[in-house]
């Protein structure tokens, strides 16, 4: 029986880092109503730019950070002037051509500077846990999940706290009005693009330390992180926070009460009857402007 509290725990632990990864994913798409395919790709590239600072400089994952973070937040402000901002019509459509071309030169970068071989972030918390109960957890989820309340509780409070964070929120609720108010929305666009690739960085970390991965683990992860954010509500911050608890709790449990074998089709039985009733999502909003 204490299979199903420890899966809950290392549920609830790993859905913070899932979380993480699909702020940056949802905020993005609110702000720019661009879904970005691409983003698990950075996520990788993330766990990378710190697997080369730990091989060549021998830097830890965690403080990695502090480089790795900022480098990512000025490539993304620099994939949103160069890319993205361009797009004009269906934005939407254009936007998963373009983020996933942009997938594929990353996965293509990685590969050439270091191979298609698995890789892995090695640190002394790795391995070593603490006991709770009957189980143990190793260190480096506790890390990672402090790691991504600290980060998020930042997002929030830029979001809820700052001039810059009431230009974002305006902007996600309707464009044009914001224009018509005084708000530069593609230097808004910028910054929140560059805040969401940020955000992957911070992500791939802990994602790179749990667990092994090469150039082309993006394809699985982005696939979980669209999942996540469709459950949550597109453009929904909290929703991600929630769709990615969920995700992860009901795969655990459902893991070690039944079977592996059935872990995603239970969580994805749940995504449909959510989407039956809201079809926006738990806490996505039904209408919304695109000008």
């Amino acid at each position: 029986m204490t299979l199903v509290p420890q899966a809950i725990i290392l549920g609830i632990l790993t859905g913070g880092v899932y979380a993480l990864m699909a702020s940056g994913l949802t905020l993005i798409f609110g702000v720019m109503q661009i879904i970005n395919v691409g983003h698990g790709a950075l996520v990788i590239l993330g766990a990378y730019l710190s697997f080369a600072l730990l091989r060549s400089l021998h830097i830890d994952p965690f403080l990695s950070l502090v480089v790795t973070m900022p480098a990512m937040f000025v490539l993304g402000v620099v994939m949103q002037v160069v890319f993205v901002r361009p797009l004009k019509g269906d934005r939407e459509a254009l936007s998963v051509l373009v983020t996933y071309a942009l997938a594929l030169g990353i996965e293509g970068l990685l590969g050439f500077f270091f191979t298609n071989n698995y890789q892995q972030l090695n640190a002394w918390y790795e391995t070593a846990s603490i006991r709770l109960f009957n189980f143990r957890i190793a260190y480096v989820y506790i890390f990672g999940f402090a790691l991504c309340l600290a980060i998020l509780g930042g997002i929030f409070w830029m979001l809820y706290r700052t001039t810059f964070g009431r230009a974002i929120r305006a902007t996600m609720l309707n464009r044009t009005a914001a224009q018509l108010v005084g708000v530069d929305v593609d230097r808004v666009s910028a910054l929140a693009f560059g805040v969401g690739v940020a955000s992957a960085a911070a992500g791939g970390v802990v994602f790179g330390i749990t667990n092994v991965f090469n150039p082309g683990s993006h394809y699985d992860l982005i696939s979980r992180l669209l999942t996540i954010i469709v459950l949550g509500g597109l453009g929904s911050l909290r929703g991600a926070i929630v769709g990615a608890m969920v995700m992860l709790v009901t795969t655990d449990v459902t893991a070690v009460v039944i079977s592996p074998v059935w872990s995603s089709f239970v969580f994805f039985v749940i995504l449909v009857c959510v989407l039956v009733v809201r079809p926006q999502g738990l806490y996505g909003v039904t209408v919304r402007d695109r000008a």
